[in-house]
């Protein structure tokens, strides 16, 4: 069952087969044209996902929504014959942990090096770990912008703005607090706060003043955590397997077949 929205007082709800599902889930986080090998994986994290989110977080109305807060899911519009025939290649199969379906998340890429769940969430996970990944090249491994410092003033409620200074960062250099400095004084930001306030892409950025502006430079796409999407398009692109790519992004799980109703 797939929330297809809500507001007021009603709730439409979607009943699809979860294979079927899936064959929608696929096409919409990756292009269905992309590499059999990677879109079988994202079929296994998917579906992994989807069961560990319905367990946890489903309810008596629905099972899963239908967003980038769950997975996204479009219906018809999105499955295609590869979508279908990665999901029939990888039926049932699931990651687990101790026995356990794991909550497969995933990302479109992640700038280089996945992070520890911990950096990003709070819960540590064994199966979420930082890793090299294999994004290099893809439209969203590097990315710059600018905005006026009037504009950042505005919006950062510190008055005249003279500097934005991480705070804590990961590993990687994941922002994960910043300090924004200005003529009325300081104020303290999540890393995900300033993505959301600025429109960027991660929190693996940086904010330099120049001149009467400041300028971003910021590398991947989402959170950063799980797998990466065109890390897994690579890979696949060079020849590995399903089984290898999700492997390398989901260290210590296993794979699993289970019996779906």
């Amino acid at each position: 069952k797939v929330s297809s929205g809500g507001g007021g007082t009603l709730t439409a709800v979607n009943i699809v087969d979860l294979e079927q599902y899936l064959s929608s889930v696929i096409g919409a986080e990756m292009s269905p044209s992309w590499p059999q090998e990677a879109l079988k994986a994202q079929a296994v994290a998917a579906r992994s996902y989807a069961l560990y989110q319905r367990d946890r977080y489903g309810n008596s109305i629905y099972d899963v929504g239908d967003t980038q807060a769950w997975q996204v899911y479009k219906g018809l519009e999105t499955e295609a014959n590869t979508t279908q025939a990665a999901v029939e290649a990888t039926k049932g199969q699931v990651l687990t942990y101790n026995g356990k379906i794991i909550e497969a998340v995933f990302h479109s890429s992640s700038g280089g090096h996945t992070e520890n769940v911990e950096d990003v969430w709070s819960e540590p996970r064994p199966y979420l770990r930082g890793v090299p990944d294999y994004d290099a090249g893809s439209p969203v491994y590097e990315w710059s912008s600018s905005i006026t410092r009037a504009q950042l003033s505005n919006l950062m409620g510190v008055g005249n703005i003279s500097a934005i200074k991480p705070e804590r960062t990961s590993s990687t250099g994941r922002v994960i607090s910043v300090r924004a400095i200005g003529s009325d004084g300081e104020r303290l930001f999540s890393g995900e706060q300033l993505q959301q306030l600025l429109n960027l892409r991660s929190t693996l950025f940086t904010i330099n003043p120049n001149g009467n502006s400041f300028a971003i430079y910021g590398r991947g796409f989402g959170h950063g955590v799980g797998m990466s999407q065109w890390g897994a398009y690579n890979l696949a692109r060079q020849g590995y397997n399903y089984q290898q790519i999700l492997g390398h992004y989901y260290r210590n799980s296993a794979l699993a077949k289970i019996k779906i109703n």
